[in-house]
C-alpha cells in the first residue's frame, strides 16, 4: 500500500502538515462505499424477480460484490505500491466506473451473469480504495483516537448506505400505479424485460459522478503518509511484539481479528440482504401506525430524487402490510440505525473503553437475533433492523484492535482484515443455502446469532495481545 503505517520515533515533514483536507476526501469516498455497497440489499431481490431465481441463485449478488475483496485484497496492495496512493484511487474510481456502465448491456439482455461481472468491478474497484482509505484514515492522527477518526467516515459510510437502499426501493418497488398497472397486463418476459429497464438510469448516473470524481482526485494534490510519529510507550510496545514474528497472522489478536472482521460483514450483509425476504416470510397482512406512518414519511420525502432519475413514483401503498416496497424502507432504517449509532459514538468511544463498548453492542446484537428468532411478525422483522445499531462501533473498534502492536506488519495485518470483507461473500449464500434447502428464512437467521456470539468473544478475551 502506498500509506504504510510505521512506527517512528522522530517527526517527519508530514507531522505538521494538515490532515483535514484528506479527510474530507476520505469521508467522500466512504459515502461512496456504503451507498454503492447498501444498494445490492435492494438489488439482490429486484433480480432475484427480473431474472427469476431463487433465494440461493439471488445472494450470489453479495458473493460477486465482497468476492471482490477476497481476490483483490493482495493484488491490490502491490498496485497501490507500485501506482502510489493517489493514481491507485484514480484507478480505483475507474474500474467502478466500468461496472457501473455494465449495467446497462445487463439490463437490456437481463442476463444475470452480466449482472455479477458489473457487480465484481464494482467490488474491485472498492477494495482497491479500502485498502488504502481504511489504515490512512487510521494513522491520520494520534492512535488515541483511531477508532473515533474511523467513526467520523463511517457516519458518511452510514449516511449513503442510508439514502441508496431507500431511493433505489422507490425506483424499483415503488413505481407510479400507472406503470404497475400497463406492466400488470404484459405478459411475464415482457414485463420482466421493462421492469430490468428500471436499474439503468441510477447505474449511468453513478458512472458520470464516479467519473468527476476520478477526475478530481487526479487534479488535487493529496499528502503522502509514510510516516506517521507514535509515543515512545506505543514505539516499545510494538518493538517488543514484533520480536520472533515472521507475519501478521503470528500475532493471535490479528489472526482471532481476521475472523471477527470476517463474521462482522458476514452478518451486517447477511441481516440486510435479507432483511426484505424476510420480512416477506412473516405474512403480515397489516402493519403497525408506526410502520405505516414512517413509510410514508420517507417515501414522500424521497420522492424528488428519484426524479432526479427519470421516475416519479407514487407514496408506497401501506394498506397491503409488508411489500418489497416497504421492506427497502426498512433496510433503509436498518442503515440509519448504523449511521446514528456511529454518530453517538464518536463522542462515546473517546470517553469510555472501546472494548467494553464493544462488548454491549454485540451482546446485544445476539439477544435481538434469538429475539427475532423466538417471535412473529412485525416484532421479529424490527427485532432486526434495530441490530444496524448494534452493528455501529463494530468495524472502528474491532479494525484498530486487530492491528495494534503488529509494527512493521501493519501493513500486511491491515491487507488480510480488508481481505476478510469476503465474509460479506460468503455469510449470505451460506443464508441463502439454509433457507431454500434448510427449513426457510428463519432457520437461516440462526448464522447471524452465531456471528455475533464469536464477535462477543473477540470483545471479551480474542482482542488480547500475546
Amino acid at each position: 500500500m502506498a500509506a504504510p503505517i510505521t512506527s517512528s520515533p522522530t517527526p517527519t515533514a508530514s507531522t505538521n502538515r494538515s490532515y483535514a483536507g484528506p479527510m474530507v476526501l476520505m469521508t467522500t469516498l466512504f459515502f461512496l462505499f456504503g451507498a454503492v455497497t447498501n444498494f445490492n440489499d435492494v438489488l439482490m431481490p429486484y433480480l432475484k424477480d427480473v431474472c427469476q431465481l431463487t433465494d440461493l441463485q439471488s445472494s450470489a449478488v453479495q458473493s460477486a460484490f465482497f468476492g471482490a475483496y477476497f481476490l483483490m485484497s493482495l493484488p491490490a496492495g502491490r498496485l497501490l505500491e507500485k501506482l502510489g496512493f493517489q493514481r491507485g484511487i484514480v484507478l480505483g474510481l475507474l474500474i467502478m466506473g466500468v461496472g457501473a456502465l455494465l449495467f446497462v448491456p445487463a439490463a437490456n439482455s437481463r442476463t444475470f451473469a452480466l449482472f455479477l461481472l458489473a457487480l465484481s468491478l464494482l467490488g474491485a474497484g472498492i477494495t482497491l480504495l479500502q485498502v488504502a482509505a481504511n489504515p490512512y484514515v487510521s494513522v491520520l492522527g494520534p492512535a488515541r483516537t483511531a477508532a473515533s477518526r474511523v467513526s467520523i467516515v463511517g457516519v458518511a459510510n452510514g449516511l449513503g448506505g442510508t439514502i441508496s437502499p431507500l431511493i433505489g426501493g422507490l425506483i424499483l418497488f415503488g413505481g407510479s400505479a400507472v406503470l404497475k398497472a400497463q406492466l400488470a397486463q404484459l405478459p411475464l418476459e415482457q414485463r420482466l424485460t421493462q421492469e430490468a429497464t428500471l436499474v439503468k438510469p441510477l447505474y449511468l448516473g453513478l458512472a458520470i459522478f464516479l467519473a468527476v470524481l476520478a477526475a478530481l482526485f487526479f487534479l488535487v494534490r493529496l499528502p503522502e503518509v509514510e510516516s506517521i510519529p507514535a509515543d515512545e510507550e506505543t514505539a516499545a510496545a510494538q518493538a517488543a511484539a514484533e520480536t520472533g514474528r515472521r507475519s501478521a497472522l503470528d500475532f493471535r489478536h490479528l489472526a482471532l481479528g481476521v475472523v471477527a472482521i470476517f463474521t462482522y460483514v458476514g452478518v451486517e450483509v447477511g441481516l440486510g440482504s435479507f432483511l426484505i425476504r424476510y420480512g416477506e416470510s412473516q405474512n403480515i397482512s397489516q402493519l403497525s401506525g408506526f410502520t405505516q406512518e414512517l413509510v410514508r414519511g420517507l417515501s414522500v420525502a424521497t420522492n424528488w430524487a428519484a426524479a432526479l432519475f427519470g421516475n416519479t413514483p407514487d407514496p408506497i401503498d401501506t394498506s397491503s402490510g409488508f411489500t418489497k416496497a416497504v421492506g427497502a424502507v426498512l433496510v433503509s432504517s436498518y442503515w440509519f440505525g448504523l449511521m446514528i449509532g456511529r454518530i453517538i459514538g464518536i463522542p462515546l468511544l473517546t470517553r469510555f473503553d472501546a472494548r467494553k463498548l464493544l462488548v454491549g453492542v454485540c451482546a446485544a446484537g445476539t439477544l435481538f437475533v434469538v429475539a427475532s428468532l423466538l417471535n412473529h411478525g412485525e416484532t421479529a422483522l424490527w427485532l432486526v433492523v434495530l441490530c444496524g445499531l448494534c452493528n455501529s462501533i463494530i468495524w472502528p473498534v474491532v479494525f484498530p484492535l486487530a492491528i495494534t502492536g503488529l509494527g512493521k506488519f501493519t501493513k500486511q495485518g491491515s491487507s488480510y482484515l480488508i481481505m476478510a470483507i469476503v465474509g460479506g461473500a460468503i455469510i449470505p449464500p451460506l443464508m441463502g443455502w439454509l433457507a431454500t434447502n434448510g427449513g426457510g428464512l428463519r432457520v437461516a437467521f440462526i448464522i447471524p446469532a452465531l456471528c455475533y456470539a464469536y464477535l462477543l468473544f473477540y470483545a471479551t478475551r480474542g482482542y488480547r495481545v500475546r
